[in-house]
């Protein structure tokens, strides 16, 4: 809608202060010449905005000129309530800015939207944590945030998993993702983008000399690849295995992360097939802590994997006294 557009082009003049005419077609997807006629329209309306043609010109807003309106709709003003709900700004030290930002919003709405922004607080929650995690090392975000605010290289100390002792880098930061609950530091290491896990940064150091960030590249263009690159890794081994048809739900909930497909449940016999996929035969011991509530059935090298496994429990337990006795 044209008032929807026309509030848009306030809000960012307000926010950018001059902005060339191209970017606001670009952002609002329309063109060019429907932005001047917009300008115009805000301009007949009281609304002290000009432009100024030529190389570094731009739209921009007098000197001084605020307004206080918000704009929101319904659904925006949801929208934000859900935000407070999602708990990544407690990681950040910011949750009682949050809480008196979204205070100061609520007192900014339109009186009918308020009882819907109050209540989605109240019936949503969004809990980014998985179920039975474990214990996990605390993240120390504290400079990590700060070097990715003051634009500083930084160099880190870094336990990979399964090693033994810390590794030391220089990295260029582009900011920080709180993927599933877990925190990442998105950085290049050398010009190549880099996926560091914060519970594994044993040190960091600001430096002073500015972040070395390739042209034209922000941290959601970074985030895109280095996700693409743990998603699209070439596969390890298939593995086929049958569940019990009263045991499926928790099955699949408990093996999310290693189901290629969801079983296709057909509603009669004992047994459901499923489908795994493992970066390596002995990864599927996990299968393990199923029991007799699944049977793989193919690969024979996994087969025989797990019955080996299964012996040598067997073998623990049915031998005479005890560990150490």
């Amino acid at each position: 809608m044209k008032s929807d557009r026309l509030l848009s082009i306030l809000l960012l003049l307000q926010t950018r202060g001059r902005v060339p005419a191209h970017e606001l077609a670009t952002r609002l997807e329309v063109s060019v010449r429907t932005i001047y006629r917009d300008v115009e329209a805000l301009s007949a309306s009281g609304v002290p905005v000009y432009a100024e043609r030529g190389r570094h010109g731009g739209i921009e807003l007098l000197a001084g000129f605020r307004t206080d309106v918000t704009g929101l709709t319904a659904d925006e003003s949801r929208a934000l309530f859900i935000l407070a709900a999602q708990g990544a700004h407690a990681a950040l030290g910011l949750d009682a800015a949050l809480g008196s930002a979204l205070r100061k919003v609520m007192a900014a709405l339109p009186a009918p939207h308020r009882p819907a922004a109050e209540a989605t607080s109240r019936r949503v929650l969004v809990d980014s944590t998985r179920w039975k995690g474990g214990p996990q090392r605390a993240a120390d975000l504290d400079v990590l945030q700060d070097a990715v605010f003051a634009d500083r290289r930084l160099r880190l100390r870094y336990r990979h998993s399964g090693a033994a002792a810390p590794s030391t880098y220089t990295v260029d930061p582009y900011g920080l993702v709180c993927k599933a609950g877990v925190w990442y530091l998105v950085a290049d290491r050398s010009g190549t983008p880099r996926l560091f896990r914060a519970d594994r940064v044993r040190s960091a150091t600001p430096l002073a000399d500015p972040v070395r960030r390739r042209p034209g590249v922000e941290l959601a263009d970074a985030w895109e690849v280095l996700r693409r690159q743990v998603e699209d890794r070439p596969g390890g081994i298939e593995v086929t295995v049958r569940v019990r048809r009263d045991f499926l739900d928790m099955f699949t909930r408990l093996t999310a992360s290693a189901l290629t497909a969801l079983p296709e449940d057909d509603g009669e016999g004992e047994w459901v097939t499923a489908r795994l996929e493992y970066g390596a035969v002995p990864h599927a011991r996990s299968l393990l802590v199923f029991a007799d509530r699944i049977e793989v059935v193919t690969p024979p090298e996994v087969r025989e994997e797990l019955a080996g496994a299964a012996a040598s429990v067997t073998e623990l337990y049915q031998s005479d006294g005890r560990a150490g006795a």
